[in-house]
């Protein structure tokens, strides 16, 4: 099955301030690179949101113990791939918090500027002294140039059938500021970041912006992207998305200013999370076709995404968008027992531009086979007007076929 994007990827600019690296430490059955580090130069700053499974992986509860203790800082960046280190008690906090300190004496930080994340199989030890004996190579590795942010994003990969970066240059009081976004994740994701295979996120920019900052600008750019996509309605237990300030480009940003700098920012900020969102939902496990869902005249924001979310993660819908079938009923039903307002005498419902219902009923005007025709494109768009209020939600979805349950049926085996 396809797996091809809809448009090719952009060039990659660098960040200054920032070097990457990766290695084989053995986690990966595989034996592919599975451990990627990033080291970042004194004085750079971090925000974080995290999963909001209450099973929760050991380098998220670590990580976000290290970013309240530091204050906000990360000097470097250790992710391994093929063991998510979750539901492995206090020995698994244990390892994690050993390959911290490693990586603090070995690259000159504190423990508390060390940040991890994991991703990979649940509920068996990570065997941390493989990923601590690969510092030295790591080390050897770290560089600034294209290759090395090409090898740090495929080390991060599990069922990823492609690497998923994107970035953005901005030019700020005649100074460049970039922001780059590397990205893992194909299936178990339906994101639920708070404070709003798993989802990581690594976000790097050489704007000098407080931790607080940095926290604020984030926040705002989860909601419309991270936060609405779905593959399979799993919400994983090591989700992370880290945005990372090295301050390099010397250009001082606030998330309070109302003037053009800040506001460029923040559009380039969600620009690159929006990208890395959608390839996510591409590269999705077994995806063979993306669903645009546009929800329109909600009563309330929160409706408009609730009832989103309750059509994406239909099973119903989902396999008749696999098989192309165009039952608009399984997406009525969703909107129906999403828990928001709702009232089927006003609901009309477009499946690729074309109309298949109106005001709850079967629209006058369907037309089955040109709905099958629009459905077997790769990219399907459709659009529900609950004739409620004003409030809107644009989501990503995407069908369930028989690969993903193949992938996922022998995922440990």
């Amino acid at each position: 099955m396809s797996h091809e994007s809809t448009s090719p990827l952009p060039p990659i600019c660098q960040p200054a301030g920032f070097r990457y690296g990766a290695v084989r430490a053995g986690i990966k059955p595989s034996g592919k690179p599975d451990f990627a580090c990033a080291l970042a130069v004194e004085g750079t700053t971090a925000a974080a949101v995290f999963t909001s499974n209450r099973l929760i992986a050991a380098p998220v509860i670590v990580g976000r113990e290290h970013l309240r203790q530091s204050g906000g800082l990360v000097r470097f960046l250790a992710v391994n791939a093929g063991n998510a280190n979750c539901a492995t008690g206090e020995p698994g906090i244990e390892v994690c918090r050993e390959v911290c300190t490693a990586a603090a004496k070995k690259f000159g930080c504190t423990e508390q500027q060390v940040f991890p994340s994991s991703t990979g199989i649940i509920g068996v030890q990570l065997p941390g002294e493989k990923l601590i004996s690969a510092l030295p190579q790591i080390a050897v590795e770290l560089g600034d140039t294209p290759a090395r942010i090409q090898q740090f994003a495929e080390a991060i990969m599990t069922t990823d059938t492609r690497v998923k970066m994107a970035s953005v240059t901005l030019d700020i009081g005649g100074r460049p500021v970039r922001i780059l976004g590397v990205a893992k994740g194909a299936g178990m994701i339906a994101p639920q970041l708070v404070p709003h295979a798993t989802m990581l996120v690594y976000l790097f920019t050489d704007a000098k912006i407080t931790a607080h900052d940095l926290q604020i600008f984030l926040n705002r750019a989860i909601g419309p992207t991270f936060n609405c996509i779905s593959i399979d309605g799993d919400t994983s237990t090591n989700d992370t998305v880290l945005l990372l300030a090295s301050g390099a480009s010397g250009v001082a940003l606030t998330s309070s200013s109302d003037g053009s700098e800040t506001a460029a920012f923040a559009e380039a900020l969600q620009t690159v999370c929006a990208s890395l969102a959608r390839q996510i939902v591409e590269d999705g496990e077994g995806v063979g076709h993306v669903i645009e869902l546009a929800i329109e005249g909600a009563s309330t924001a929160e409706d408009a995404k609730r009832i989103a979310r309750s059509i994406a993660q239909s099973p119903l819908v989902k396999t008749a968008f696999a098989g192309c079938d165009p039952n608009w009923g399984r997406i009525l039903a969703a909107a129906g027992y999403a828990g928001a307002a709702f009232d089927p005498a006003k609901v009309s419902v477009w499946i690729g531009g074309l109309p298949v219902c109106r005001h709850g009923q079967v629209a006058a005007d369907f037309d089955k086979n040109r709905v099958h025709r629009a459905m077997l494109e790769r990219t399907v768009p459709v659009r529900v007007e609950l004739g409620l209020g004003n409030a809107t939600c644009h989501f990503l979805a995407c069908d369930l076929t028989a690969e993903y349950v193949h992938v996922n049926a022998e995922y440990s085996t």
